[in-house]
């Protein structure tokens, strides 16, 4: 298993980028290949005990800049550390792709370079938030600000098997989120997708609200990425505010400095369960490949299970069991892209090109 990663990408690359990379290659035994320029590479990986270790350097001329317009580093940076990695795994040199680096940059590149997977028209940016049972996965949260009916449909179809086959659900539970579960409610967009999702062949719950991705009522919940940034941008802010709140509060008498000795285990878990560096990043499914987008501002620990992560997708062959899903419920899919004034693709005998013989 070899996994490439941006190691120019995010706020504290290559420092950070290396020393998990390292680290995912002694726990794991996966082969990691650092992208970027090598005089830029040239001392980290020696900071490190790296004798024996899968570790290789891939030299990319060029890096991307975390605040740079994704159109300028798509059209001029053609030698990128992060298209060079993605340029491995289209060649077969790796089997996904992992950055911390400019993200609408990194989507852009993914797109280019590994396309979309036959039968989908748009990617989407799936992650998982904290709920009461564990995780909720969330998609798009942020790759497609207007989206069309079809758009969420396919979102519900990738979700559901990533839900099935890498968080290990039986049969995952499938929301669309709206303003309320009432069927009235909601836009012309959920409505129609609605409609549609009614139909299918999975577990679908119909509409949830924004509470429900944090109750552990539903496994997979589906919107468009304009609401679904919001949402996770909002409960990031949640987590921190009440971080603060709870420490401050816990500082504020002798007390309640004893009962938090009394309950740090407690608060521990707790820390552990809202924090993003567990999760390690957002697969962008949909692309004819494995490639996670991680937090710009990333450490070693985050990008250890970003890298497991995509090991793990890769591992799973999760795009070819999304397309067989697509391919299960085409019919819908058909009636949705002809009265577009479009035709459904048909996607038997497309699976990713070096799964073919499998």
């Amino acid at each position: 298993m070899r996994i490439a990663v941006d190691a120019m990408g995010g706020d504290n690359a290559p420092a950070t980028t290396v020393a998990g990379a390292v680290e995912a290659a002694r726990r794991y035994g996966l082969h990691v290949i650092l992208v970027g320029a090598r005089e830029a590479l040239a001392d980290h990986p020696a900071q490190h005990d790296i004798a024996g270790l899968p570790v290789s350097v891939h030299h990319a001329s060029q890096s991307v800049e975390m605040d740079e317009s994704p159109a300028n580093a798509f059209r001029r940076k053609k030698d990128s550390s992060m298209r060079v990695a993605l340029e491995l795994a289209k060649a077969g040199e790796a089997n996904a792709v992992v950055s911390a680096g400019n993200s609408g940059a990194f989507m852009a590149k993914a797109m280019m370079v590994l396309r979309r997977l036959p039968g989908v028209e748009r990617p989407a940016i799936a992650t998982l938030m904290p709920s009461m049972d564990g995780h909720s996965l969330v998609l798009d949260v942020g790759a497609n600000v207007d989206c069309q009916p079809l758009h969420l449909v396919q979102f519900a179809v990738m979700g559901e098997v990533y839900a099935r086959y890498v968080m290990e659900i039986d049969n995952p539970r499938v929301g669309l989120l709206a303003n309320g579960e009432e069927s009235s409610k909601g836009t012309e967009l959920t409505r129609a997708a609605h409609a549609m999702l009614d139909e299918m062949s999975m577990n679908y719950l119909g509409y949830v609200e924004g509470r429900d991705i944090f109750s552990g009522d539903t496994d997979v919940v589906v919107t468009d990425g304009f609401t679904g940034n919001i949402a996770l941008k909002a409960s990031e802010g949640v987590a921190k505010a009440i971080t603060a709140i709870l420490r401050k509060e816990i500082q504020s008498t002798f007390l309640r400095k004893l009962g938090y000795l009394l309950a740090r285990g407690a608060f521990a878990e707790l820390k552990k369960r809202v924090d993003y560096r567990e999760v390690g990043g957002a697969p962008l499914l949909g692309i004819n490949g494995v490639a996670i987008i991680s937090h710009g501002s990333s450490d070693a620990t985050a990008m250890v299970n970003a890298i497991k992560l995509a090991a793990d997708l890769a591992d799973k062959h999760i795009n070819i069991k999304m397309m067989q899903l697509l391919e299960e419920n085409s019919d819908i899919h058909h009636w949705a892209t002809k009265k577009e004034g479009k035709f459904w693709t048909t996607i038997k005998d497309k699976l990713i090109p070096h799964k073919r013989e499998e």
